[in-house]
């Protein structure tokens, strides 16, 4: 395949959402899982989104159209699959989208519990993916029916397009190891003959253009990515049949890796232009014979382009690459569809914003500005400066009492509590809680009721009054619930809680949350990320009220739940005029008088909840320290206005903690929570290692499956865990809250929880 014989493309996405404007995919998959509809009319939903999306991204006026972007769950899960790769612990599942949820969700099928794959962060960024396992038995094999079938179907709507595949040095590089296999990486030139294979494949369809996504290629995780990166597509490259490849990058910028691409034989290169800079091109001139696919349109937040900028990005590639094309800066996956459900915004706000078809619609704009001129897209260039000049003018942008007070609180050291043991000692002879004290983290089931309860709140069927009480009513079932099964730390269940930033943004001013903003998480489970716009406050107590009439139906402790300020940033749309350590202090400064505000109120312990401290950790080493530094901060100045009697704890979940281990032991909560469950309490030894000495509660069990754990289970991962840490620090929890189980899942869980923490706090 030469250059020459390559389609043309000006305009492009990475990639697009898939779970639907409305989220009609998760509902769909959901009812499948449930056994509410068959395959056919799920196939047929999915289908009918892929349509759209196609459609839709044509009509816009792209030229080339990503294809085998939409998954039923996970995309890195599709090329498990792609690759042969799935565990063979879900080889008996017959039916193969039943097998592929089995590794998603594990479950029972046909009389057999299967563990699901572990999941994590994908990269930095709030989305969840299924990590793929490779042991010493795993043998790729080629299985591209979805790849094929996406593709007829594309063509059979007279669309072009391109397949999306992830590049075998990511998908290496993010798999774990497994019964005693050495590091997934090693078996890279293995792989490679396997997308030679599908390469040669696609060539016979007919495929004009394939998109490789190589992602890791601008972090540091793999060592001599360079090198790597020209071995791998030089091969690729020199097939003799295949169609012309885009190795897409993204999240960051290109180092070593660019000139290593530029020198291969492949046809095009993306880069991030939004996080990454345009000078590092200038130095490769093998560009000149390349097409560079600029992602000058942030793909991964909500704001508005500013074309004058982005124009000024790219009028320099033109005298560097050999062709250039105007892209995303990765998948609009990580955005909401589209402004146009957001009829609630003021005029100024919605100048600012651009989601996924806005951000279409500029890609677009600056394809034809770069082709054309900038006078032939004289009426959008405008507007964005308007739009740019709004924004700096506005005064919530700029709030000096804040600003100041979060000066003197940092220049007068009261960001730090007093030292543990002495915390710790007080705290006891507070709370008196026996060896090995049993909680959760926060959540309870979100039933249909409260769902139906918070539709007709919104729909005026209900008054605000009505709706309290059925809360209230939600908060002492779920009370009375913990009392029954003997828990010794009691949650008030957040009925009231759509979610856990959501529920605080709207709460806090400089915040605005959409009426439509859904994005994908991570399977089916969807959020809908608040926008972050403005100097950050808090107008008055947010969560008081429900904490106190928690705790006074119960003489047990309630904690106080609250979610933590790298968390609230990490999970919501966040300004980018400034840098985000000034963001956190803002929203840290909001969380520590609600802090304050429980303790006066007779709350004895609070949680601030930081599950989302490794996802914003910068993808190149040079940057981490930083962000390590103002994170840390941030939690310890929303923390520490309490008394030492009063304890703190905090909670993190699914992510690969092992860059963060020192930070999280530097946050002195004085109990922290923590995903242990599917990696078999592997985080305990790494905080051991970096001196960790305060309560830690290691997840008994995995929240995100279905599946309900037996005691002995639990009591096998106790006893693990007591290996590492002794009795007096160890607290008995589940992995994550519970909002998205079902009650009696929830209930046999935490009765089996409890029992096994007797079971061992009896062996002490």
């Amino acid at each position: 395949m030469t250059t020459q014989s390559a389609p043309l493309f000006t305009a492009t996405v990475l990639g697009s959402p898939r779970i639907g404007p409305n989220r009609e995919l998760k509902r769909a998959v959901e009812k499948y899982w449930s056994d509410k509809i068959g395959r056919a009319e799920l196939d047929a939903v999915a289908a009918t989104l892929r349509g759209n999306t196609l459609r839709q991204l044509a009509d816009a006026g792209l030229d080339s159209i990503p294809v085998n972007t939409f998954s039923y769950y996970d995309h890195m899960l599709d090329q498990s699959v792609l690759l042969g790769t799935l565990p063979p612990r879900v080889a008996g599942v017959a039916d193969d989208l039943d097998r592929f949820f089995a590794a998603a969700r594990g479950g029972t099928y046909d009389g057999v519990d299967i563990a699901p794959l572990e999941m994590t962060k994908w990269f930095d960024t709030n989305y969840h993916y299924i990590v793929p396992e490779i042991g010493p038995d795993t043998t790729f094999t080629l299985n591209p029916a979805k790849i094929l079938a996406e593709l007829d179907e594309a063509t059979s709507m007279g669309i072009a397009t391109r397949p999306v595949i992830v590049g075998p040095i990511t998908y290496l590089a993010l798999s774990k190891a497994v019964d005693g296999a050495g590091a997934p990486i090693g078996r890279l030139d293995e792989l490679v003959g396997i997308y030679a294979d599908l390469l040669e494949l696609l060539a016979d369809k007919g495929v004009g253009w394939v998109q490789i996504d190589e992602p890791v290629l601008v972090t540091d995780n793999v060592d001599n990515a360079g090198a790597l990166a020209e071995n791998v597509y030089s091969r690729l490259g020199g097939l003799t049949k295949r169609p012309a490849i885009f190795v897409a990058t993204y999240f960051g910028e290109l180092t070593d890796a660019l000139p290593a691409l530029a020198r291969t034989p492949i046809e095009a290169i993306g880069v991030d232009l939004v996080y990454g800079g345009v000078d590092a091109l200038a130095a490769v001139p093998e560009l000149a014979q390349k097409t560079v696919v600029a992602g000058v349109v942030d793909g991964r937040n909500i704001w508005r382009t500013d074309l004058e900028v982005a124009l000024a990005k790219l009028a320099p590639l033109l005298g560097l690459a050999g062709k250039v094309v105007v892209s995303t800066s990765c998948s609009t996956l990580h955005v909401p569809y589209s402004l146009e459900a957001e009829t609630e915004l003021d005029d100024a706000l919605r100048s600012w914003l651009a989601f996924g078809a806005e951000k279409v619609a500029e890609v677009v704009a600056l394809s034809k500005g770069l082709s054309q001129g900038r006078e032939a897209i004289a009426a959008e260039v405008e507007a964005s400066n308007a739009a740019v000049a709004s924004r700096k003018a506005d005064p919530r942008l700029n709030n000096a009492g804040v600003r100041s007070r979060i000066a003197e609180i940092q220049s007068t050291g009261a960001s730090n509590r007093g030292p543990a043991a002495d915390r710790h000692a007080a705290q006891q002879a507070r709370l008196n809680l026996p060896p090995l004290p049993t909680t959760t983290i926060g959540s309870y089931p979100q039933t249909t009721e409260i769902r139906v309860a918070r539709a007709d709140l919104r729909a005026g069927r209900i008054d605000a009054t009505q709706y309290e009480q059925i809360m209230r009513d939600e908060v002492a079932a779920v009370i009375k619930l913990q009392e029954e099964l003997d828990i010794d730390v009691l949650v008030h269940g957040e009925p009231e809680r759509n979610d856990m930033v959501q529920y605080f943004a709207e709460q806090l001013e400089g915040f605005f949350a959409t009426q439509n903003g859904w994005v994908q998480s991570y399977g089916s489970r969807c959020v809908r990320p608040p926008v972050l716009f403005g100097d950050v406050f808090r107008p008055k107590p947010m969560t008081v009220e429900w904490a106190t009439y928690a705790q006074s139906l119960t003489t047990k402790p309630v904690k106080g739940m609250l979610t933590g300020p790298v968390t609230i940033l990490a999970w919501s749309f966040v300004r980018d005029d400034q840098p985000l350590a000034d963001t956190a202090a803002q929203v840290a400064l909001a969380i520590r008088d609600e802090t304050v505000d429980l303790e006066q109120a007779g709350i004895a312990i609070i949680q601030v909840d930081e599950p989302a401290l490794r996802e914003l950790l910068p993808l190149r080493s040079k940057e981490k320290q930083e962000y390590l530094k103002w994170s840390v901060e941030a939690f310890k100045l929303s923390t520490a206005g309490v008394r030492d009697d009063t304890q703190i704890h905090t909670h993190l979940c699914y992510s690969e903690f092992g860059e963060v281990i020192k930070a999280i032991a530097d946050l002195d909560a004085d109990v922290t929570s923590i995903e242990a469950a599917r990696s078999h309490m592997e985080v305990l030894d790494d905080l051991n290692a970096v001196g960790f000495g305060n309560g830690v509660g290691p997840g008994v069990y995995d929240i995100h499956s279905p599946r309900v754990p037996a005691t002995d289970e639990m009591i096998m991962a106790l006893r693990e865990a007591l290996a590492a840490v002794p009795a007096e620090r160890l607290w008995v929890n589940p992995d994550c809250g519970l909002k998205t189980r079902k009650n009696d899942e929830v209930i046999e869980s935490l009765r089996h929880m409890v029992e096994a923490a007797k079971a061992v706090r009896s062996e002490q």
